[in-house]
């Protein structure tokens, strides 16, 4: 009985991050060190009965945004600024109801701690938006905390 009362918890505690646009290092992890090159990936699930045909990603400032896995059927484009530092990634390509995609990246994380913030836009087909934005809504940004290891 507690092995399936553990099961349905971790179930449950698993089921919202499956329903938002979520960034987490490639490992699943939600913090990370100062400093490290590390591995993202952006998991965006569809959740409604039409495709997913664009997701852009807002870059937290100080990340440092170096390479992309190519994904089949999809196409990337950069937006940087004066400096060169990467900071929208719109990625354009169909995505179909009950599936999900992720999109890796590599980057630098920030020689300091603090919480990254990534902001997400998914466009569906009909030309309607969800904006992964709002701190204190139904569809927040999400987050990844910079720490030191000793500190977590």
């Amino acid at each position: 009985m507690r092995k399936f009362l553990v099961t349905a918890l971790m179930l449950a505690l698993s089921i919202p991050a499956l329903a938002h646009a979520v960034v987490r290092t490639n490992s699943g992890m939600s913090e990370s060190a100062p400093g490290k090159y590390e591995t993202y990936r952006l998991q965006v699930p569809v959740k409604k009965e039409i495709a997913t045909v664009q997701v852009e990603l807002f870059i937290s400032k100080g990340l440092s945004v170096g390479n992309f896995m190519p994904i089949p059927g999809w196409t990337r484009s950069l937006e940087k600024d004066s400096s060169g530092i990467v900071t929208t990634v719109t990625w354009k390509g169909k995505l179909e109801p009950m599936e999900f995609a992720r999109f890796l990246f590599s980057a630098k994380n920030p020689a300091v701690e603090g919480d990254l913030s990534f902001m997400v836009e998914q466009t569906y087909a009909d030309g309607s938006i969800v904006a992964w934005k709002d701190a204190a809504g139904p569809t927040p940004a999400s987050k990844v905390k910079i720490v030191e290891p000793a500190k977590k």
